[in-house]
C-alpha cells in the first residue's frame, strides 16, 4: 500500500503557480475539487463495502 501511495507523490517542486493568472488558478482548484470529489465518492464506497462485510461476518477479524 505505501509502496502505491508514493508512486502518486510529486516527484518534483511542483508547478510555478505565483505566475499564473487567476483563470488558471480558478481552473486549477475546480480541478483539484473535481478530484477530491471522486477521491471521496471511492472511500464512501469502500466504507459501505466494509460495513457490509462487518454486518456478514461479525467483528471476527
Amino acid at each position: 500500500m505505501e509502496d502505491e501511495l508514493e508512486k502518486l507523490k510529486p516527484t518534483g517542486p511542483g508547478p510555478e503557480m505565483a505566475r499564473w493568472n487567476v483563470e488558471d488558478l480558478e481552473a486549477y482548484v475546480a480541478a483539484m475539487k473535481a478530484e477530491i470529489a471522486k477521491v471521496e465518492a471511492i472511500i464512501a464506497s469502500k466504507g459501505s463495502v466494509n460495513a457490509a462485510a462487518e454486518a456478514l461476518f461479525g467483528d471476527n477479524a
